[in-house]
């Protein structure tokens, strides 16, 4: 059935004939070329509500999820008496939601982390507080009975009473790049995806945290600039610079320890959590048994996980539940543990898909949640009433569906055909909030009732639908081609003209990253798009190392990143080739980060016929990256020698093909500027000619003031020199 009459069909959607102008670059790759979302929502506690802000959080309402008319305006910075702030940055329900925290000025520190000014609403008393006079506090944390509030400011951890304001010091050795408490640290952030260490007992008796001390970490300093996007005068004669601690491949970490407050005796203490000081410990939380603390630790080669509960009055710590692995332990198992009154739900690849498994508190298998050949992808909770747990799991790995499962393992779909789905559910689980696209469907909201039953429509994009529809611009066909055995993935998109009896030259779109996946049925509208209707074919595969199969497809890469990849994409670039209408002779490859590294890596490899490649922000050596992220793949340099070295592009120089533009932002956080720069120095030594493109101050993601625009105004330059 055709996707988009059977979307219009159940959403009531019309999709009415639009008159488009002529589109150009800055319409697929600026912020405003995105298909509208809808502002944040917040699941109510009593199951037939959520809040919702206006978009600068001036206003937030609480909406009804059956009438849309049911809407009340909980919050309205415009209405309160002497309020200087008309505008927040976000907000979070609190305690028995009658408080609401709110903060504006956010200062970003570095990667996800930042300081701002904390308040604190009233909701009956309508009345607005500052937490601080100072402000600029960290993960301000407020206990489930709404009588305290935890943050971090200057590295140390602050208690506020909220009901007397007594504030309390609660540790004194916080230190700028040498103790953090509470607020995880750069690797930490990165590669666990982690803001926040600080949770409180469910009878807000106890706040327990991480303490990371980052003293031996190597320093990194990266250098600023005035620059012209967001300037700084201070660095308009004199660069500045930004210094932090970043732990590369092999060299020391952060040295952690959970640490636990009473409120009332005042004691801080250090919980016994079995550990050597290269552990990682990347989740923590109470249970609802105010003496059950748990805490995730994983072995710094990331192959043997514990969880434990911990007795936060005598400190000892039980062992609840353990898993080894032969290669490594994804982030998702030691961070992604929910808890419950008398169990825990996990997630875990050992059967070789990632699946959902109920253990008790006591670390008894209850039973395994979910099987078959299918990798659960999210976990969105327990329906206690219903006994039913609700997950997103993939449906073929391009497609993501909803489903529930009950105690007795009866599974049922939430969504049905394919397209990607995702689900925010009411605390009752009576609604939800459905989000869907397919590759010819932007995005689409709606409210739906438990049954499947349709609400209301929230957001549908028609009139960006018809911007952006096929014959306006060009989509995507989903291809498969067979190599060493594997069937891989991939997708196609052809100009709007296509002549099959033309031969058009080829970019190659990928990431390749270990679990990643870029063909996907859902909708991306970017520079792809554009590209191929100036007369090019953007083609992208998944090689082997990428999610969404079994594990030993991804697992593959295991110590020898860079080379099955290479392989794969070398083999999917003949595969284009072979195609009678393919230029065999033009064929170009494309990557950002580790998209960039592979772009490097597949050009400097045996068979490859790349005629040119773009890599932005790449990788050159694992010895330049992260702890977390190079070892989870390599183990360290020192017992990965040879495969650091096989799989580093810096060493290969003498084997590139094809001429390559390198762009990189000056301030990137994440791939430093050292990774491009040795690269570089290994082409001038080789007497290798490239191209180049710098964006100062800027990071990773090489975005703000319309810097896209330049951007892929070069690469386009770039393929057009090259490529036709």
């Amino acid at each position: 059935m055709n996707k988009r009459l059977f979307l219009a069909a159940i959403c009531g959607v019309v999709m009415s004939c639009v008159s488009v102008e002529a589109l150009e670059l800055q319409d697929f790759v600026l912020s405003q070329s995105r298909a509208r979302g809808i502002e944040a929502t917040m699941p109510a506690a009593d199951g037939n509500y959520y809040y919702q802000e206006n978009g600068d959080c001036s206003k937030i309402y609480k909406c009804a999820y059956r009438d849309e008319s049911k809407r009340s305006i909980v919050f309205d910075a415009t209405s309160i008496a002497d309020n200087q702030e008309k505008s927040f940055d976000g907000y979070q329900m609190c305690g028995s939601e009658q408080l609401i925290l709110l903060w504006n000025n956010s200062n970003s520190i570095y990667r996800y982390s930042y300081s701002a000014d904390h308040y604190l609403y009233d909701v009956k008393a309508k009345t607005l507080t500052k937490l601080t006079e100072a402000g600029g506090e960290e993960i301000v944390t407020v206990s489930g009975d709404g009588k305290r509030a935890a943050y971090v400011k200057d590295n140390n951890v602050w208690v506020k009473d909220l009901t007397t304001g007594a504030l309390e010091q609660v540790t004194h050795d916080g230190e700028k790049t040498k103790v953090i408490n509470g607020v995880p640290d750069w690797v930490y952030q990165e590669e666990f995806g982690i803001l926040n260490t600080l949770t409180w007992s469910a009878d807000g008796s106890r706040l327990a945290f991480i303490r990371f001390d980052e003293s031996e970490v190597p320093m990194y300093s990266m250098t600023l600039y005035e620059g012209a996007c967001h300037s700084n005068a201070d660095y308009s004669l004199y660069p500045g610079s930004y210094d932090y601690k970043y732990p590369v491949a092999g060299e020391k970490n952060s040295v952690v320890t959970v640490k636990c407050y009473d409120v009332t005796t005042k004691q801080l203490s250090t919980m016994a959590v079995p550990k050597v000081d290269d552990d990682y410990l990347p989740y923590i939380a109470f249970s609802s048994d105010p003496m059950k603390l748990l805490v995730s630790k994983l072995n710094r080669t990331q192959n043997d996980y514990q969880l434990y509960s911990v007795n936060p009055v005598t400190g000892q710590a039980t062992e609840i539940y353990r898993e080894t692995a032969d290669a490594w332990i994804g982030e998702e198992t030691p961070t992604a543990v929910k808890c419950y009154d008398d169990f825990i739900v996990i997630m875990s690849e050992k059967s070789g898909y990632m699946q959902l498994y109920q253990y008790g508190l006591d670390g008894s298998l209850m039973r395994q949640l979910t099987t078959g050949n299918e990798n659960v992808t999210a976990f969105y909770g327990y329906d206690k009433r219903r006994g039913q747990f609700y997950y997103q799991v993939t449906n073929g790995p391009l497609n993501r569906a909803v489903k529930c499962v009950d105690l007795k393992g009866r599974v049922t779909p939430v969504t049905a055909g394919e397209g990607t789905y995702s689900a925010t559910f009411s605390r009752n689980f009576d609604y939800y909030i459905l989000r869907y696209s397919d590759a010819a469907t932007p995005d689409q909201y709606r409210i739906m009732a438990r049954g499947g039953k349709k609400v209301r429509d929230l957001q549908l994009n028609e009139n960006y639908a018809a911007k952006y529809a096929a014959g306006e611009v060009p989509q995507r066909e989903f291809v498969t081609f067979e190599n060493d055995g594997y069937t891989l993935n991939g997708y196609i998109i052809k100009p709007l003209d296509f002549d099959p009896t033309k031969k058009y030259p080829v970019i190659m779109q990928q990431y390749s990253g270990p679990g990643s996946q870029q063909v996907l049925n859902k909708w991306v509208l970017d520079w792809q798009q554009y590209y191929a209707m100036q007369g090019y074919i953007v083609a992208c595969f998944d090689g082997r190392g990428t999610g969404g199969r079994h594990r030993d497809f991804k697992t593959i890469v295991y110590q020898r990143l860079g080379h099955y990849e290479s392989i794969d994409q070398i083999a999917a670039a003949n595969y284009m080739a072979s195609l009678p209408y393919v230029d065999a002779q033009k064929i170009g490859i494309w990557g950002w980060s580790y998209g960039g590294y592979e772009a490097l890596m597949a050009m400097s490899t045996e068979g490859s016929n790349y005629a040119c490649g773009v890599a932005i922000a790449p990788v050159t050596s694992w010895k330049y990256y992260d702890t977390i992220y190079a070892e989870r793949f390599m183990r360290t340099p020192q017992e990965n020698p040879d495969g650091y070295k096989d799989g580093a592009p810096l060493e290969a120089v003498d084997k590139l093909k094809g001429r390559v533009l390198i762009m990189f932002g000056s301030a990137d956080d994440n791939v430093h500027i050292i990774n491009a720069m040795q690269y570089i120095s290994k082409l001038h030594q080789q007497n290798v000619q490239f191209d180049m493109m710098v964006f100062p101050n800027m990071n990773h993601s090489i975005n703000g003031c319309d810097v896209r625009y330049p951007l892929y105004q070069k690469v386009l330059d770039f393929y057009n020199a090259n490529l036709k």
